[in-house]
């Protein structure tokens, strides 16, 4: 019985770990720089989170983005 449990919360957690590196990781860092969340959250699905967050590191900053 508790090791059912024990299974559930592990991949419930495992999930939101994987949810957030693949899509809330590369959204929000996009986001704040101007940039297109979809479009790098596509990019984190295709080839690699780790490289998507890389590469808007080292981009940085949009420089044509509207401020509000």
């Amino acid at each position: 019985m508790f090791e059912t449990a024990f299974t559930i919360i592990f991949m419930l957690v495992a999930l939101f770990v994987v949810f957030w590196l693949y899509i809330l990781l590369p959204a929000g860092m996009a986001t704040n720089r101007g940039r297109s969340a979809f479009g790098w959250v596509l990019l984190s699905l295709l080839f690699s989170p780790i490289l998507a967050c890389l590469l808007l590191l080292l981009i940085g900053d949009n420089p044509d983005r509207q401020e509000s």
